[in-house]
């Protein structure tokens, strides 16, 4: 019988040993979809909807019962009318193992900004319900009389270091604010500095409003960055970001030309730190946050980040593999963020190499 996170954690109050959550079946969950427009047959409207399943599997979801409309199970193809609500009963699925120990950078009793461990998905998503750092927190900290934190952004999942949450509503609107701030601060600026980014004051910005600083550090292919970039030199990289068509998919984001409604631009600032055997090391500053940026922009360069199994050089996608896929080395090293009391916050991740080789 498989083990159950839940029960493990109910029964022993504690993580599994060594930090890690073994692979397990969880609960289930029910999606919800509201239909805009009337469609002639279930199974093709969630063929449509959701993509990454072909409508022949649709099909047997439907006639397994899984589907609700109205509240009234479905075991046959029917219209469906505007207005109707569907409700998609999946039954529970196999969960792989993931990491479930970090580091507590800080902690004021309101913000937790966390080191995450690479491969920990922060949001249930993507197939990923339980085995995340948001249901991880919940249990860790239901019985925190101040509140459970909860992450103010993103990182993906094979992407470690600085993540930020904060326990009260308030904190993390003001945070998740800064954030985007910054993108539409330092979107069109001529060049954000990596190295000296959170060196001197913070106080103001490039445009005279406040500021969320990220740095991150990669390990690139070998061969891809200028032959003649020498260590400490940097570049900039405003290739924009757009969704284009993807076989497993439908759309995903890549390397785009800006001529498609939806590309959106991107700002990226690259410095190289060493040039080794394994590959050369870089920090990136981003001035925007787009989707899968820093992998999607060094790819762009012809420097994909080392063991990405997506990205090409160029930065198009393959056509056979997932965002969410792993074995590229990427970290969120240094974040400088202000607080809601106007103060700001420098820090940086424990672990000084942050990537391997």
């Amino acid at each position: 019988m498989p083990w159950s996170m839940a029960s493990w954690i109910e029964a022993e109050g504690a993580f599994p040993p060594e930090g890690w959550l073994a692979g397990a079946l969880n609960a289930g969950w029910t999606y919800r979809d509201r239909v805009e427009v009337a469609a002639a047959s279930v199974a093709a409207f969630y063929a449509s909807r959701y993509p990454h399943s072909p409508l022949e599997l649709w099909q047997k979801r439907l006639a397994a019962g899984e589907i609700h409309r109205n509240g009234v199970p479905l075991q046959a193809e029917t219209p469906l009318g505007a207005g109707d609500r569907l409700a998609w009963h999946r039954p529970p699925w196999w969960e792989e193992p993931v990491p479930a120990a970090w580091e507590v950078v800080h902690d004021d009793g309101d913000v937790l900004v966390i080191d995450k461990p690479a491969g920990l998905p922060v949001l249930p998503a993507g197939g990923w319900l339980e085995h995340t750092l948001l249901r991880l927190l919940e249990r860790r900290h239901r019985q925190d009389p101040a509140g459970v934190p909860r992450p103010v952004h993103r990182l993906g999942r094979f992407t470690s270091g600085l993540l930020v949450c904060a326990r009260q509503r308030a904190s993390r609107r003001w945070l998740s604010a800064r954030l985007r701030e910054s993108t539409a601060a330092l979107e069109h600026a001529p060049e954000v500095p990596p190295m000296g980014l959170l060196q001197g004051p913070l106080e103001g910005s490039l445009t005279g409003g406040p500021l969320c600083r990220k740095v991150y550090h990669a390990l690139l292919a070998p061969g891809g960055l200028p032959p003649s970039m020498g260590p400490g030199e940097a570049l900039t990289i405003r290739t924009p970001i757009g969704r284009r068509p993807h076989p497993r998919l439908g759309l995903i984001w890549c390397a785009a030309d800006g001529e498609q409604a939806g590309d959106l631009t991107a700002c990226s600032t690259l410095q190289l730190l060493a040039r080794g055997p394994a590959g050369d090391t870089v920090e990136v500053a981003i001035a925007s946050g787009r989707p899968h940026q820093i992998r999607i922009h060094c790819a762009a360069l012809g420097a994909p980040l080392l063991g990405d199994p997506l990205y090409l050089p160029g930065g198009l996608a393959r056509a056979d593999r997932l965002p969410g896929d792993g074995g590229y080395q990427l970290r969120a090293q240094r974040l400088a963020i202000q607080r809601p009391d106007g103060h700001w916050m420098r820090l940086e991740g424990r672990d000084a190499k942050g990537l391997a080789g």
